[in-house]
């Protein structure tokens, strides 16, 4: 239908140059003027059916495209600002709890430290006392043998004694003084 309009339009003036109209480049045709205006009405309401609303639509689909885009972008920026402070928290939250199981461990170490002291001062102690106890055990068992042989060798000086014929006072005193030097000793 356009190209049946433009047609029609060249042939008017066509027809209006060969009628000796021979108007110039500013001079005002009125046919000419009402069928160009008309052919420009008729294109614009083509265009609008045919064209304008496809490209409008395009364009609001890509604006709303663009707008959700928008939207997801920020959506996405606050979560990850969430997802920072929270990993801020949970940063600080591990960091306390590191400090907690190194003091933890420092204290436990000078309990371990501490225990350890006391035990060897305890097996340190332990053996003292044994030892203490062998050495009076020992102790006793030397004051045992003297005591034996302190006994023998008083039965060997009474026998002398006896073999000698002294009285029986005399041979009191000689025990008696006898082991009184050997407890001294």
């Amino acid at each position: 239908m356009m190209a049946y309009i433009l047609a029609f339009t060249a042939r008017l003036n066509e027809s209006g140059a060969n009628e000796g109209g021979g108007g110039g480049l500013l001079s005002v045709n009125p046919g000419l003027a009402f069928w160009t205006v008309l052919t420009f009405v008729i294109l614009l309401i083509i265009l609008r059916k045919v064209a304008w609303k496809p490209i409008l639509a395009a364009l609001d689909e890509r604006e709303k495209q663009i707008q959700e885009a928008l939207e997801l972008a920020d959506k996405a920026r606050k979560e990850a600002s969430e997802k920072l402070e929270a990993n801020k928290v949970i940063i600080a939250q591990a960091q306390e709890e590191a400090r907690a199981i190194i003091s933890e461990s420092r204290k436990f170490a000078e309990e371990l430290k501490s225990k350890m002291i006391e035990d060897s001062k305890k097996a340190a102690e332990k053996i003292i006392e044994d030892a203490s106890s062998r050495i009076e055990e020992k102790a006793k068992e030397a004051t045992q043998e003297l005591k034996n042989f302190t006994v023998e060798l008083s039965i060997e000086l009474a026998e002398k004694i006896i073999k000698k014929n002294l009285d029986s006072e005399t041979q009191k005193t000689l025990v008696n003084d006898y082991l009184k030097s050997i407890e001294k000793n």
